[in-house]
């Protein structure tokens, strides 16, 4: 049932780089993000109340937000500021892919969580392999173009989504995964609506592309998505949970090549292997401890 919930979970969160390419004509991302977290965190209030379930009490519900805003708010909404402060979005799956490594180094700290040699083989090729992907966009795009601070706001991005994949392992993994995500998708709401109102963020043209983007990011994105990463976070090491992100750049390559007529060439497809071999290579069970 894991891997079942593993691979939804790659693919949904894949899907997540083309609908970020299908908005661009017709609204600002900032504004886009906005909304989608408006109706999950509706979604899920309305699940959590109808399940009466139970809410921590008030001296924990920061944490929750705060982990809302690190792993959606400042993740996504960073890394649509740097792509589109001039960052190559090849140069950004780049440094996307760091964030595995990342967790895994951070996790040995603040969790205890020490990942065996064979977790970090799989890390390394999974880091390998997206570098493989990308490697002909890498060709591409002037690497050098680009502000200070638009690199730093991706750096800041990756890192949130560290810290806040980390957060979901401590004592907030005891509260009810309903809750939990109607008070972390609250968070990442006043987060972005400051956001919307400092950038002045208005551009909002109707269209079926954008309702169809909108629902899907919502609904599938969000609603489905961060419940299957935190689901699966709690149940394993961070390290191994975050190694399934690997393979989204990949999917997404594929996915664009069907959908827009990106190029996908030999290298691609050999990246996107290494890539399956790393992500396995973490999460068996001899390279992962529960």
């Amino acid at each position: 049932m894991m891997v079942f919930f593993a691979a939804l979970f790659v693919f949904i969160w894949s899907t997540g780089f083309i609908v970020g390419k299908a908005i661009v004509p017709y609204a600002d991302p900032t504004l886009f993000l906005f909304v989608r977290i408006c109706i999950a965190a509706v979604l899920f209030t309305g699940v959590a109340l109808y399940g009466r379930v139970t809410w921590p009490p008030w001296r924990e519900v920061h944490k929750h937000m705060i982990a809302g805003v690190l792993l959606q708010g400042m993740y996504l909404a960073g890394i649509f500021w740097a792509i589109a402060g001039g960052v190559p979005p090849a140069i950004m799956a780049l440094m996307g892919a760091l964030q595995p490594l990342l967790t895994a180094a951070i996790a040995i700290p603040l969790l205890k969580e020490v990942p065996t040699k064979r977790i970090w083989i799989g890390l390394t090729m999974g880091m390998v392999g997206v570098f493989f992907v990308i490697q002909p966009a890498l060709n591409n795009d002037g690497v050098n173009a680009f502000p200070l601070w638009a690199f730093l706001v991706g750096v800041a991005a990756i890192l949130a989504i560290t810290f806040g994949t980390i957060l979901q392992k401590t004592s907030i993994s005891q509260v009810d995964i309903r809750v939990a995500l109607s008070l972390q998708n609250f968070g990442t709401l006043i987060f972005l609506g400051i956001c919307v109102l400092v950038l002045g963020a208005d551009r909002w043209v109707w269209s079926p592309e954008l309702w169809a983007s909108l629902l899907w990011a919502a609904f599938v994105l969000t609603g489905i998505g961060t419940v299957l990463l935190i689901y699966i976070i709690r149940r394993g090491q961070a390290a191994t949970a975050s190694s399934l992100m690997f393979l989204a750049p990949p999917l997404a390559a594929i996915e664009a090549y069907f959908m827009f007529g990106d190029t996908l060439g030999p290298i691609q497809l050999l990246g996107f292997i290494v890539v399956l071999t790393g992500v396995i290579i973490c999460n068996t069970r001899k390279g992962a401890k529960a």
